[in-house]
């Protein structure tokens, strides 16, 4: 297994950091990707992933869209160059919380959209109530010749047929354990296996029977037989299509 998206970046693994690497080795998920939020976890991403054959992603999270600015996304720019990144991100839009004014937030993810083609690098996108702007923007700026994902994807039908219209694959995380989830588990029996991922998105979206704790890597295989439970396959066949999914989105992590 991989897992398209972790935060091992986050404080509250720096006291078990290893630990919850080796419970990730024992419980099968062989590689993650460790995706950066603003420039210090950036940073981290690239420092924590190098060891273990990771791959990192850089980017600024829609949240802090109003640190963007041109001197700090250069750093975003500079940090891309790594041979260890595998994609730019986390961006994206978020009008849910709406840290960030939503013009800002757009202009950021735009940024990041340009820097991925630039590169030839996959998005990682994070998107919360703004799926029509997302989809705008993604057709404006030509984003499907990056490509990328939708991570945490929690869409309609219709998002789905848009985001693979464009040329993108949607992460799938712990909320399809969760008990209310009865429409997005309807929503990704429609979905191709051929564009699905594995992810955690850890510490957050611990998947049932976890919820509530800190979420880890080790909990993937947890999503995995949910996955495989929805589409009516073995989890045997999940696997065996969403890591050579894994590996086609993030070309780098072969290396």
């Amino acid at each position: 297994m991989i897992d398209t998206h972790t935060h091992l970046n986050e404080p509250r693994f720096v006291e078990d950091f290893c630990v919850v690497r080796e419970r990730a080795r024992l419980a099968g998920v062989s590689q993650l990707v460790v995706v950066g939020y603003d420039l210090a976890s950036s940073d981290d991403a690239l420092r924590i992933a190098e060891p273990f054959g990771d791959g990192a992603a850089v980017g600024i999270h829609p949240h802090d869209a109003q640190s963007c600015t041109t001197e700090n996304f250069s750093v975003v720019r500079d940090l891309a160059a790594s041979p260890l990144v595998v994609a730019i991100g986390e961006t994206g839009l978020d009008y849910h919380y709406d840290h960030s004014p939503r013009a800002v937030q757009q202009e950021a993810f735009r940024a990041h959209i340009r820097l991925s083609k630039a590169l030839g690098l996959p998005l990682i996108m994070h998107c919360r109530s703004a799926y029509d702007d997302l989809y705008r923007i993604l057709s404006e700026e030509n984003a499907g010749e990056a490509g990328g994902v939708a991570h945490c994807f929690w869409g309609t039908e219709e998002d789905l047929h848009r985001l693979f219209g464009l040329g993108f694959y949607l992460g799938v995380g712990g909320g399809i354990t969760f008990p209310k989830s009865d429409e997005l588990r309807r929503t990704l029996r429609q979905a191709p296996l051929d564009r699905l991922l594995l992810e955690t998105d850890c510490p957050y979206m611990a998947p049932a029977p976890h919820r509530g704790k800190r979420n880890e890597p080790a909990f993937l295989p947890f999503v995995a037989e949910r996955l495989a439970e929805i589409l009516g396959l073995s989890v045997e066949s999940v696997l065996e299509a969403t890591t050579p999914n894994a590996l086609r989105c993030f070309p780098r992590l072969s290396r």
